[in-house]
């Protein structure tokens, strides 16, 4: 049943020696409640998981009268149909469902790469994985749902899915074709069987080829944008270079200067050399940090030159890595996000101050320019070179961009022109449907809240 209801749940189950009972039969002491209670919490969404794994909706049998068999049933049989990673869960608000954490949690739990919609005693929120849809198209659809849906469960449900079938990405997952099977056939069965085996074997070594050839052209258009880009910074970089009004045979120029000034034009010519010989994404990385490498070199050479202090060795400007370093931090949140610190040019912290929007770096996508950071991970190879290490991921949870940042090396990926949501499935990492287990960034695993200001980020409130 793409429904299940699990009888299991009706009571959270405690062990007690070699016999099961419900909680009225095992109550916890006071000393070992805390454990206990998360105990039930991990068994009850482990339960829950188990089905959404089997099926695409699951009903507490304590709250069935809020969506019944055949509303669930409709529900399940428009997924199915629209071959999506679309789960839905309806639950009571009980502690084994802590509400700060459930969303998260089942996600964890369940381990599909999907979209997950959770209606919780009265409540109604969603979350989803960027490659299947992008934080702020979740957010808008849950707040449209919160606000226009009145307060029926089935109806909520029904209004949710059918504005996300359209605009989730990927394939449901394969485990909701598991089903079970008749007797039968002997060795009619085995031949059938046996039949069945090099089909599958011949259709899945087809799969492979054609997705691996798919992630390749991926991987080609990712290089080709970056490559648009990054020769835009190039070229930017050699137009500071020229405006200098420096001459290192001048009188007033000294040895430190003219290092400062045979660094930059090092790490232009660099630049240039390394984007030329490009043949994947990730090559786009030291290109980037060359540039940075450069305009670091440019403003100590101004310094110098007006006899101020030396800059102190930041990350580039967030906002537009062309702006060069970095003069303070800033506190700045993305659409629908948490405030957090970000370096900023002195001219953009000044914007912000006033309450004006900084000079973002916009990059040409489907939709339209949009900002780097919310351009989809194809542009991590970018962002990682001016930004290195471990600072950027911090500063991009969230966005589009941040999904992509968790790991070594940024694990470049490529999910379309928009992370998700309508704009083709990732390429370089799990995609819509596929198993990723507990592997996903809570942070960017993203939306919700959109009319009451729960947050998916950290469950309900």
């Amino acid at each position: 049943m793409p429904f299940a209801v699990a009888a299991a749940l009706t009571g959270v189950i405690a062990f007690t020696g070699t016999s099961l009972a419900t909680p009225a039969q095992a109550a916890p002491s006071a000393p070992s409640a805390p454990f206990a209670q998360t105990a039930q919490s991990a068994t009850a969404i482990g339960t829950v998981a188990e089905q959404l794994r089997k099926g695409p909706v699951y009903v507490d049998p304590r709250v069935s009268d809020q969506l019944t068999p055949s509303q669930a049933k409709t529900l399940a049989d428009r997924i199915r149909s629209a071959d999506k990673p679309l789960f839905v869960a309806v639950l009571p608000a009980t502690a084994q469902f802590p509400a700060r954490t459930v969303l998260q949690d089942l996600r964890s739990a369940v381990g599909i790469t999907g979209l997950y919609a959770l209606h919780l005693g009265s409540r109604f929120d969603a979350g989803a994985d960027p490659q299947v849809m992008s934080p702020a198209a979740v957010d808008n659809l849950v707040g449209q749902v919160q606000r226009s849906s009145g307060g029926s469960t089935a109806t909520q449900l029904d209004d949710f899915v059918k504005g996300a079938l359209p605009q989730t990405d990927g394939r449901a997952p394969a485990s909701w074709s598991g089903g079970g099977g008749g007797g039968g056939g002997g060795a009619t069965g085995a031949i059938v069987a046996g039949v069945v085996v090099v089909l599958l074997a011949g259709g899945g070594y087809l799969l492979v080829r054609r997705r691996r050839k798919a992630r390749e052209e991926q991987r080609r258009d990712q290089l080709r944008r970056l490559r648009e880009v990054v020769d835009e910074d190039i070229t930017a970089f050699g137009e500071e270079v020229d405006r200098l009004d420096f001459q290192p045979a001048d009188p007033s120029s000294d040895d430190l200067m003219r290092a400062d000034y045979s660094h930059a034009l090092d790490a232009y010519e660099r630049a240039k050399s390394l984007m030329g010989a490009a043949r994947r994404p990730e090559d786009v990385q030291p290109v980037t940090e060359a540039l940075e490498e450069g305009r670091f070199a440019l403003a100590t050479l101004d310094a110098r030159r007006a006899g101020k202090p030396l800059p102190e060795r930041r990350p580039p400007c967030f906002f537009d890595p062309r702006h060069g370093p970095s003069v303070r931090d800033v506190s700045w949140a993305p659409p629908g996000g948490a405030p957090r610190d970000v370096p900023a040019c002195a001219a953009d912290a000044a914007r912000i101050d006033d309450g004006d929007a900084p000079l973002a770096r916009t990059v040409d996508t489907a939709r339209g320019p949009r900002p780097y950071w919310n351009a989809g991970s194809a542009y991590a190879p970018y962002a990682g070179g001016y930004f290195g290490g471990g600072l950027l991921p911090g500063l991009l949870v969230g966005t589009l961009l941040g999904g992509s940042l968790f790991g070594p090396g940024y694990g470049y990926g490529y999910d379309g022109e928009g992370g998700g949501g309508g704009e083709g499935g990732g390429g370089g990492g799990p995609e819509g449907g596929d198993y990723s287990g507990s592997d996903f960034d809570p942070g960017d695993f993203g939306g919700g809240g959109g009319g009451d200001g729960s947050g998916f980020g950290g469950g309900f409130e």
